[in-house]
C-alpha cells in the first residue's frame, strides 16, 4: 500500500520520502566521514614516520580529494546511464578495494603506496558522494530538498568521530610524541620503530572493510526509487542534452559558478582546519603526544555535529542563506583568533569553528543545484562534487604557508580568507532571493 502511495513526479522528486531507504542512504555519509577523518590521523603519523614537511604531509589530502575530482564526471555518467543505486554499489566496491590496499602499503612502507591506497578509496567515495548527495536531496518532496540533505549530512560527524577514535586507539600509541621518541633513538632503532608504526595504520581499515560488506548487502537487497527526471509525453522524443551542451550551460550559469567556487573554498577550508588541528595542538603544547592531541579532533566533530542540529533548527525558522551568512561572520572571527593568538585557546577556537562548518556543504550543494535546469541535474551534481578538489588544494597551500613562515598557527589565515568568501557567497544569495521575491510579488500583483 505504501508503494502505491509513493509517486515520482516529472521533475524526479517524490511526493513523500521512503523512510527506510532515506535512513539507509543517510548511513553512507558516516562512511566517508570515517575515511576523511582518518586522513587527519595519517597526516600526523606520516609527518614523523616519513620525516615530511607540512606541505608534503598535506599530499594525503591531495591524493584523497584529487580522486574525488577525477571520478565525479564518470560517476555522473554511470548515474545518468543506469541508476543512483548502481553508482552507490560501485562506490562501495572501490572503497573496499582501497581499504584492502592498506595491507600491501603497510608492508611496503613507502609513502607513495599509502597515497595510492588513499586515492583508490577516494575513487569509491567519489561515486558515493556524487550519487548520495543528489539522491538524498531528491528522495522526497522538492520543498524539503535542502533540509533533507542537511539531515543526511548530520550523520557525517558520527563517522568522522568514529574514524578519529579508530585512529586514536589503533594508530596512535601511548607514551611521548613520535618526534620525541625518534629523537632518542639510533638510526637502526628509528627504522624498526617506524616500520612498527606503519603497521598500526592498517588496523582501522580492517574494521571498515567488514562494515562496508554489511552495507553493500543491504543496498543489494533493498529496492530504491529511480528519482530521475521524466520527459513529458509531448517532449519524449527530444534528445537528452549532450555532455558538451551541459558543460556549456553550466559554465554560463553565473550562480552555479559562484556556488562551485564557494564549495571549493569551503571543502578546502574544512579539510585544512581539521588536517592541522592536531599539529597546532602539538606545536602550542610540547607536553602533548599524538593520542592526547587527537582529542581535539573528537571535540571538533562533536562541535560539527552540534552545529548541524542548531542549523537544522534555525533553517526551519529562517532562510538557510541568512543562517549561513551569520555562521560565516562568526567563523571568520574565530579563524582570525586561531591565526593570531599564541596560546592553547587558539586550539579551542579551531574546535569551535567546526560548529560553523556543519551546514555549509549541504546548503551550498542544494543552493547550487537549485540554480540549474533539472535536465542537467546529474552532471551538475557531479561538478559540485568535483569542487571537493578544494580539499586537495587549500591544505597544500596552508602547508606551504606554514613551511614558508615557520608557523603552523599563522597558516590558518588561509582558511580565514576562504570563510570570508563563503560569507560573500551567502550574502549574494540572500540578495538574489530578495530580488526573486520582489519579482514574484510583482507578477502576482499584475495577475
Amino acid at each position: 500500500m505504501k508503494k502505491a502511495n509513493m509517486i515520482q513526479l516529472p521533475d524526479g522528486y517524490l511526493n513523500k520520502t521512503p523512510i527506510f531507504q532515506f535512513i539507509l542512504l543517510s548511513c553512507l555519509f558516516p562512511l566517508w566521514g570515517a575515511a576523511a577523518s582518518l586522513n587527519d590521523i595519517l597526516i600526523t603519523q606520516f609527518k614523523s614516520v616519513f620525516a615530511l614537511s607540512d606541505f608534503a604531509s598535506a599530499l594525503v589530502q591531495s591524493a584523497f580529494y584529487g580522486g574525488y575530482f577525477l571520478i565525479a564526471i564518470p560517476a555522473s555518467l554511470v548515474i545518468k546511464k543506469t541508476s543512483y543505486k548502481l553508482a552507490i554499489l560501485v562506490g562501495l566496491s572501490f572503497y573496499i578495494v582501497g581499504c584492502s590496499l592498506f595491507y600491501p602499503a603497510s608492508h611496503m612502507a613507502t609513502y607513495t603506496m599509502f597515497l595510492f591506497a588513499i586515492f583508490a578509496i577516494a575513487i569509491g567515495l567519489g561515486f558515493l558522494e556524487t550519487a548520495a548527495n543528489t539522491y538524498s536531496s531528491m528522495i522526497g518532496p522538492r520543498e524539503y530538498a535542502t533540509l533533507r540533505l542537511n539531515i543526511s549530512q548530520t550523520f557525517y560527524p558520527i563517522g568522522a568521530a568514529s574514524g578519529i577514535l579508530l585512529g586514536k586507539y589503533l594508530v596512535f600509541q601511548e607514551g611521548d610524541s613520535l618526534g620525541s621518541q625518534l629523537a632518542r633513538m639510533t638510526a637502526e632503532q628509528a627504522h624498526a620503530f617506524k616500520l612498527e608504526m606503519l603497521q598500526h595504520t592498517l588496523e582501522p581499515y580492517k574494521f571498515i572493510i567488514f562494515v562496508l560488506l554489511a552495507v553493500i548487502v543491504l543496498f543489494v537487497i533493498t529496492p530504491f526509487p529511480a528519482c530521475k527526471t521524466r520527459q513529458a509525453a509531448a517532449t519524449a522524443t527530444e534528445k537528452a542534452p549532450s555532455m558538451f551542451e551541459t558543460i556549456q550551460y553550466l559554465a554560463g550559469n553565473r550562480r552555479f559558478r559562484k556556488g562551485i567556487i564557494a564549495q571549493f573554498l569551503y571543502v578546502g577550508m574544512q579539510v585544512a582546519v581539521w588536517s592541522f588541528t592536531i599539529r597546532l595542538a602539538l606545536t602550542l603544547d610540547a607536553n602533548l603526544n599524538e593520542r592526547l592531541a587527537s582529542n581535539f579532533m573528537l571535540y571538533s566533530f562533536a562541535a560539527f555535529f552540534i552545529g548541524k542540529f542548531i542549523a537544522n533548527f534555525l533553517m526551519t525558522r529562517f532562510s538557510p542563506t541568512k543562517v549561513l551568512f551569520l555562521y560565516s561572520i562568526i567563523g571568520s572571527g574565530l579563524l582570525l583568533y586561531v591565526s593570531t593568538m599564541p596560546s592553547m585557546s587558539a586550539v579551542y577556537a579551531a574546535v569551535a569553528v567546526s560548529i560553523l562548518f556543519g551546514p555549509c556543504w549541504p546548503t551550498i550543494y542544494a543552493e547550487t543545484l537549485e540554480a540549474v535546469d533539472k535536465k542537467y541535474t546529474e552532471v551538475a551534481g557531479a561538478v559540485i562534487v568535483m569542487s571537493i578538489v578544494g580539499g586537495a588544494v587549500i591544505p597544500a597551500i596552508q602547508g606551504l604557508v606554514s613551511d614558508a613562515f615557520h608557523s603552523m598557527q599563522h597558516s590558518f589565515a588561509v582558511s580565514l580568507f576562504c570563510f570570508l568568501y563563503i560569507g560573500y557567497y551567502f550574502y549574494s544569495e540572500m540578495n538574489q532571493q530578495k530580488i526573486h521575491t520582489v519579482q514574484g510579488g510583482s507578477v502576482c500583483q499584475e495577475e
